[in-house]
């Protein structure tokens, strides 16, 4: 039967969805109530898990906050050669073109003999203490966990706010977090992406200074926004707006986005697409609240194979070696938990 059970970012608080039936149900207006599953390409339907149908339950879960220790896996050297001519495509049209960034992604598929899915996910919820953690499952659409750093939008009434994430960098023994020309830029681009979406259906935008943040074994750049809707919005627009943000897609949206489905070679699906509470009672009464994630950091899992899904954005600074080894990295963060 379908169910999702997740942990929001330096929670300790496990909630879940069990669902009475395995009926698909989809979005219509962003009015819904439930939980919800949502693809990278926005013009798909977005499923929704309906807490009027569901069993729902939340506790508190003390784990050991320790590291899943990385393992030993075989580079794939025909994905590392098709992955680099695509950033190479990729810098030749940056270059040519008014395209500025596209993200570019690749999966990589593991066998996985014998999967004990409680065991798992209790290694993601004690490794990535300050990422939303979540299993969810569908006998119809299949089965995804993820770990992700990035909030696509929180919401309460009117009031919400969002970030721009960009820039990655592995963790090592020192404080100091250098940020090159490349990755300054990017998430100035992400930044100013998300200000002028917003500019038309919201007011009062505040922009947080630029900081750097920690998830799991990598750092990223991140900008908090905040604004309050105007009266002729809603949550519908405001997703519109951002998903999907260059984050995961690029600049300008549109040529990004022709380029990464003429170019990446399969379907995204869920990847890079969004998923959490939607209209949930807030703490204020009467008021609703939503808390939306993109889903980074993720794989599905599928007749004893798992497939773990990378990317990185390319700008005309990027180094496609880099960039390979940044998907390396970032796919160590579900690898290690297998």
């Amino acid at each position: 039967m379908p169910f999702v059970a997740y942990r929001k970012p330096n929670d300790t608080k496990v909630s879940a969805l069990f669902m009475e039936d395995a009926e698909l149900n989809y979005i219509s207006n962003f009015e819904e109530k439930g939980f919800v599953f949502a693809p990278f390409n926005s013009d798909e339907k977005s499923i929704v898990f309906l807490k009027e149908k569901a069993l729902y339950m939340s506790e508190e879960v003390l784990l050991d906050a320790r590291s899943a220790k990385d393992g030993f896996f075989k580079v794939d050297n025909a994905s590392k050669e098709r992955h680099l001519k695509i950033i190479e495509k990729a810098l030749e049209k940056i270059s040519g073109s008014a395209l500025k960034k596209v993200v570019l992604s690749r999966e990589e598929v593991l066998d996985i003999s014998h999967m004990d899915l409680v065991a798992i996910y209790k290694k993601l919820l004690a490794t990535y203490s300050n990422a939303f953690v979540y299993v969810w499952f569908h006998p119809k659409v299949g089965l995804w966990l993820g770990a992700t750093p990035e909030t696509l939008l929180n919401i309460e009434g009117t009031l919400f706010k969002t970030m721009s994430l960009a820039g990655t960098q592995v963790c090592v023994d020192t404080e100091t977090v250098v940020w090159e020309s490349k990755e300054l830029e990017e998430q100035q681009l992400v930044t100013s992406f998300i200000e002028n979406q917003l500019e038309s259906i919201a007011v009062k935008l505040e922009i947080d200074k630029t900081e750097t943040v920690k998830a799991g074994s990598l750092w990223h750049l991140r900008t908090q926004v905040f604004g309050e809707l105007k009266k002729v919005s809603n949550i519908e627009k405001l997703i519109r707006a951002l998903h999907p943000t260059p984050a995961v897609c690029g600049l300008p949206r549109e040529i990004a986005h022709e380029f990464i489905s003429k170019n990446e070679g399969y379907n995204r699906r869920f990847y890079t697409g969004f998923l959490g509470e939607l209209n949930f009672e807030g703490p204020k009464l009467g008021a609703k609240s939503s808390t939306l994630f993109v889903n980074l950091r993720c794989m599905s899992v599928q007749n004893n194979k798992a497939t773990v899904y990378v990317g990185g954005g390319i700008t005309k600074d990027s180094n496609a070696s880099k960039e390979w080894e940044e998907t390396v990295s970032k796919a160590k963060t579900m690898k290690r938990v297998l």
